[in-house]
């Protein structure tokens, strides 16, 4: 016998979770609420049957501290993994949509409009084999009214859809930091229509959350309300990246330090410290595909003014992207063909695998465009998903086969190094803090440097040590021979005429 509920009225409470879709967001948090909800059935159904494989296996498909450890204590019990997706359905009384919501790369709103290709797909299988009292939860980052079309669908393939509510439920973890977000949110967000069967199936949601979550962080409202908060939340937070690493900018051209002005800044008690790291840009699924699905949503609402604002924020972290590359390639003498270079982390953030929109893609392909040799480590991230985003169509001008030859990963840091002109951090594991570097200048080539693109390293060792050393947001003094040089006379670096000029210049 099912274990959901078969008739058209709502269960009591629920019983029985299906989440379609195994990725970043439906595998924690059904992993969180298997573990906090031992009366309750929970199965995670992906068409991706390697996806599936990798959940039962010992090897999870992502990384996250914790993880882990709750899907071995749950699966087999009350979680479970599977590739059939309509017996998931059909056995469910609650179904979360978490697919994955790509910006649209064709035809209308191409760019910038949210992909909906899968979520559509997931509500067509729901019609098409769903029967009884039915709550679909839209996981899924969506636009505004997405719950509208969901419900359109069910209306016209599904003879039960009176008996399906729809609600949104838009996630907030941080990949890195995904079990302790879920365990503790700053807050749950759950929408749906306010009717009395809308209101209804927000309190069996509610109920769920309410094993874990203190009622005053589960907060209700109507379902656009809802999606767009998903969407507001995440461009505000990438505003505030943005807006810091553009005044990390002005800080390299002036003298000024951004770690100074940032923590001035932050003890504003109106303004707060958060999200006010100056870095080499920010990355994942979530920001630059939230704003752009803002943007298109201010277009089509006929707000041009409203589309160029929140545009800005994206065009800012390009610009910060682009800046960190062509600093590198100016301070190697303006060229880098053929120079080998260590790149110390791929992955968008420390403590996740993930490479969704990771500046070290652009920072990589830009450095590759102009011949530079690619020595790259990341502990978490996969040789081939380093060379796939490479590769992909649109992100670097060269064949796969030349990224191919000028790319090498690495599994340990200091044989990364070895025989490099430069090391650049691009992510931020903790791990690149303590590394020995006295022991990687002497396996470099000199003048050694470091681009420090997270702001992360202790950068008076560093210097201490001999290396010539940048970061993002301060302008270290460097030896007057090389700003005398400008970087376009790497023959006279250690040589006679090299050190006459470096005395002449103490003398005075």
């Amino acid at each position: 016998m099912s274990a959901c509920s078969t008739e058209n009225k709502a269960p009591e409470s629920i019983r029985s979770i299906c989440c379609i879709g195994a990725g970043y967001v439906g595998g924690p948090t059904c992993a969180i609420i298997a573990h906090k909800c031992p009366e309750i059935t929970v199965t995670v159904v992906d068409k991706n049957p390697i996806r599936i494989a990798q959940w039962n296996s010992d090897k999870l498909p992502i990384y996250e501290p914790g993880l882990q450890e709750i899907v071995m204590k749950c699966r087999g019990k009350n979680l479970f993994y599977s590739t059939n997706v309509e017996e998931g359905v059909v056995n469910a009384d609650l179904i979360f949509i978490s697919v994955n919501t790509p910006t649209k790369t064709y035809g209308a709103g191409k760019g910038r409009a949210a992909d909906l290709t899968h979520v559509e797909s997931c509500a067509r299988i729901i019609a098409g084999c769903a029967s009884g009292y039915k709550v679909v939860v839209e996981k899924s980052t969506v636009p505004v009214r997405a719950a509208a079309s969901i419900s359109e669908i069910f209306g016209a393939n599904s003879p039960a859809a009176s008996n399906f509510q729809v609600l949104s439920n838009p996630e907030f973890l941080a990949e890195g930091t995904a079990v302790a977000d879920l365990l503790n949110p700053d807050r749950v967000l759950i929408g749906g229509s306010q009717t009395p069967a809308g209101l209804e199936a927000i309190a069996l949601l509610t109920a769920v959350y309410s094993h874990w979550v203190a009622p005053e962080r589960i907060v209700t409202m109507n379902t656009w309300s809802s999606e767009l908060s998903k969407l507001v939340s995440n461009a505000f937070l990438a505003q505030r990246v943005s807006s810091i690493n553009a005044v990390s900018a002005i800080c390299e051209a002036t003298g000024a330090d951004i770690s100074e002005v940032a923590e001035a800044v932050g003890r504003d008690s109106r303004i707060g410290s958060k999200f006010l790291q100056a870095s080499v840009g920010f990355g994942g699924s979530c920001f630059q595909k939230d704003i752009l699905n803002l943007v298109y949503v201010s277009e089509c609402l006929n707000l041009p003014e409203v589309a160029q604002y929140w545009m800005q924020v994206i065009v800012m972290n390009d610009f910060q992207k682009s800046r960190f590359a062509k600093k590198i390639v100016s301070r190697l003498f303006n060229t880098i063909s053929n120079k080998a270079i260590a790149v110390f982390g791929f992955a968008f953030k420390k403590n996740t695998g993930d490479t969704r929109e990771s500046p070290a893609i652009s920072v990589c392909a830009h450095l590759l465009e102009e011949g530079a040799r690619l020595n790259i480590y990341d502990p978490k991230v996969e040789t081939e998903q380093i060379l796939s985003d490479l590769c992909h169509p649109g992100v670097c001008a060269l064949p796969r086969e030349r990224i191919e030859n000028l790319v090498t990963t690495h599994a340990d840091p200091h044989s990364a190094a070895a025989n490099t002109h430069a090391i650049v951090v691009l992510t931020e594991w903790d791990e690149f803090k303590t590394l020995d570097y006295e022991k990687m200048i002497k396996s470099m080539l000199r003048p050694a440097w470091v681009f420090d693109g997270r702001k992360i390293l202790d950068h008076e060792r560093l210097m201490d040590l001999g290396f010539y050393t940048e970061c993002i947001g301060h302008r270290y003094q460097r030896p007057q021979f090389y700003d005398h040089c400008n970087g376009h006379a790497p023959e006279l670096l250690f040589s006679e005429k090299s050190k006459a000029f470096r005395a002449s210049r103490q003398d005075n």
